[in-house]
């Protein structure tokens, strides 16, 4: 479960951006987790929870956004929004599509005390 290893880096960059910013806690975290990122929101969510007891996280609310990915076709040309890979373009059908967005995930906003 690799999303714990994502929890806590995300964790890691909380507490950096407290230690540079100065403050106690955080009251809401909120994330885009790209269809294409490869996480499974769920086990994050979880993966959160569990190491937010004792931390800066613990008691803030957490927004996870699931954007689509963006792919371009080679076939027909057209950009489309998809949710997995290996999916035909929507447009004309083909298997062409490349990847051109939606795979990072990133913290969207920090609200805290």
């Amino acid at each position: 479960m690799h999303e714990l290893s994502v929890a806590g880096s995300i964790l890691q960059l909380v507490e950096g951006s407290a230690r540079n910013e100065v403050f106690g806690c955080v009251r809401s975290l909120r994330l885009s987790v790209p269809a294409l990122a490869g996480v499974e929101v769920a086990a994050l969510r979880f993966a959160l929870e569990a190491l937010a007891p004792g931390t800066l996280l613990e008691g803030a609310r957490v927004d996870i956004d699931e954007p689509p990915g963006q792919a371009a076709c080679s076939a027909c040309g057209a950009q489309v929004d998809i949710v997995a890979h290996g999916t035909p373009c929507p447009h004309c059908g083909a298997y062409a599509l490349q990847v051109i967005g939606g795979t990072d995930l990133r913290v969207v906003e920090l609200m805290v005390e």
